[in-house]
């Protein structure tokens, strides 16, 4: 009788011990986003400014890092919203789009007012570190992209026209005030973009 009662609960206590392994990707959600608008911003504008009609292809080439597939896109989406046409190959193209990226990543930095945590080394080795205590905090991380393009005749080589260096920005900013109170402001969603009430927050 004894055998099979602590086959139980050495069972019930294995169970209890489980746990669910959860992938993590190179990029938060946040990073992805701050990437992408600023990417956005970028696009819209060199659009505008490079002003191509007709039969264009896109050379991207030369573009190459992490996050550049989406930055691309979103210049031909640009370039299409203000009356390009994209050709099916660079031979059946009467501009050719030479693109090119100078930043796409993000910044950030801090500002605190309180006493910030401090490493203590421990005799027996290792460290801990005390809390931080904050009376005003503000960490900001910052989206950054630089992209531009020229755009040249495909037969003869001679430029149509150039966009320059065009940016875009975007902003993540987290409070804190009086060590309890906390939350955060950016420009990456649309209004009303998020479930409305959060479910997470019940």
């Amino acid at each position: 009788m004894r055998l099979p009662l602590l086959l139980s609960i050495v069972g019930f206590g294995l169970a209890g011990c489980s746990t669910s392994h959860v992938t993590t990707p190179a990029r938060s959600a946040t990073e992805q986003l701050l990437i992408s608008t600023a990417a956005d911003q970028a696009a819209e504008r060199l659009a505008g400014r490079l002003a191509v009609q007709g039969s264009i292809y896109v050379d991207s080439a030369g573009v190459e890092g992490y996050d550049t597939k989406y930055a691309v896109s979103a210049v031909r989406d640009a370039l299409l919203r203000h009356g390009a046409a994209m050709a099916e190959n660079r031979d059946k193209a009467a501009i050719i789009v030479e693109l090119r990226v100078g930043a796409l990543s993000v910044d950030s930095e801090s500002s605190l007012l309180g006493i910030p945590s401090i490493d203590i080394p421990m005799p027996v080795g290792g460290s801990s570190s005390t809390p931080e205590i904050s009376l005003f905090k503000k960490e900001l991380t910052q989206g950054v992209a630089k992209i531009a393009a020229t755009a040249y005749d495909r037969t003869s080589g001679t430029l149509v026209s150039s966009s320059g260096p065009q940016y875009g920005f975007s902003n993540r900013a987290e409070w804190v005030l009086l060590l309890m109170l906390s939350w955060d402001t950016n420009d990456l969603l649309p209004p009303k973009t998020r479930p409305d009430p959060k479910p997470w927050d019940d």
